[in-house]
């Protein structure tokens, strides 16, 4: 049986144009429907066949879904959510795709009327890539999906996203919101971060010829020009929606840092051997848990990706 049997996809870029494929190769009974702010992505989704019905308004494509899923960056979620409010069925399921969790639980509960189930998520998946095109329906496969429904919200409601999840390939798990918003800003923003100031110090060393920089770019770097090419507006926004955590977090790692660079001018190589040795763990225990691959560039190649 279906989780759902008439899916709302609300943004149709790499994560929800992955959710569509991922619907279309999972659930082929399911009815796909679709939307995106940007006219040019409506048609390109329309030529893909992405879904069964790609609507100019988000509320034609939500009057009849029993799910529906905001995939749009985390600082638009409560305006697309107000705009397809008036049309959303009483007893349909609003989740999301975000990274900051708290801001768009709240965010949610004030555009949608009283009594919506809301069930926020977050696939932890993607790419450096964007638009329809990059989608692909893999992209969940083996992944984790956590939930953060609030206090009270209806475990069937909650149940069924879990299992719509699962029918997607992805592990799932549930906590709050805030102990998600912690633990991302420590695994994914502030790597995003990091890697944004990597490549923008590397751009801006007047004494090095940025021909030099790309030419000669080790493998290190070239990760780092990978992450750094992700979506500048979702990433724009997470870091202004998840600001506490990732600056509490961002203080952390610049203390860290300096003790390092004490380490490294006193020439202090046990310290340096000591904590190498310690990540390395970290990576293989990564690796074993299946959230990455040991493979040469970590196995991306057969996706370009």
């Amino acid at each position: 049986m279906l989780p759902f049997a008439r899916v709302a996809v609300i943004g149709l870029g790499l994560i929800g144009s992955s959710v569509a494929r991922a619907v279309r190769a999972a659930m082929p009974g399911a009815a796909i429907t679709g939307h995106d702010a940007d006219p040019a992505v409506r048609e390109a989704a329309r030529s893909l066949g992405l879904a069964d019905d790609v609507t100019d308004h988000p509320g034609a494509a939500v009057t009849d879904a029993d799910l529906v899923i905001l995939c749009v960056p985390v600082g638009a979620i409560g305006a697309a959510a107000a705009e397809l409010a008036p049309d959303l069925p009483a007893d349909a399921v609003v989740t999301d795709v975000g990274s900051c969790k708290a801001s768009v639980a709240a965010a949610l509960a004030q555009a949608l009327p009283p009594g919506t189930a809301i069930v926020p998520a977050h696939p932890v998946a993607g790419t450096e890539r964007s638009g329809p095109e990059a989608g692909f329906a893999e992209l969940f496969r083996g992944r984790w999906c956590i939930l953060t429904p609030a206090d009270g919200t209806d475990p069937f409601a909650v149940g069924r996203v879990s299992a719509f999840w699962q029918a997607l390939g992805a592990e799932v798990a549930v906590m709050s919101p805030e102990r998600h918003d912690r633990v991302l800003a420590v695994t994914s923003h502030l790597p995003h971060l990091i890697a944004y100031t990597i490549v923008g110090t590397a751009s801006d060393l007047e004494e090095v010829d940025r021909g030099e920089v790309i030419t000669y770019s080790a493998g290190g770097f070239r990760d780092f020009t990978r992450i750094a090419a992700s979506d500048p507006t979702m990433w724009r926004d997470v870091f202004l929606a998840n600001r506490d955590a990732v600056l509490d977090v961002l203080q952390r790692f610049t203390e860290d840092l300096t003790h390092l660079q004490r380490a490294i001018r006193r020439g202090d190589g046990d310290l340096l051997f000591d904590l190498f040795t310690r990540t390395r763990a970290v990576r293989r225990g990564i690796v074993e848990q299946g959230q990455d691959d040991a493979r040469a560039d970590f196995g991306r190649q057969d996706h370009g990706r």
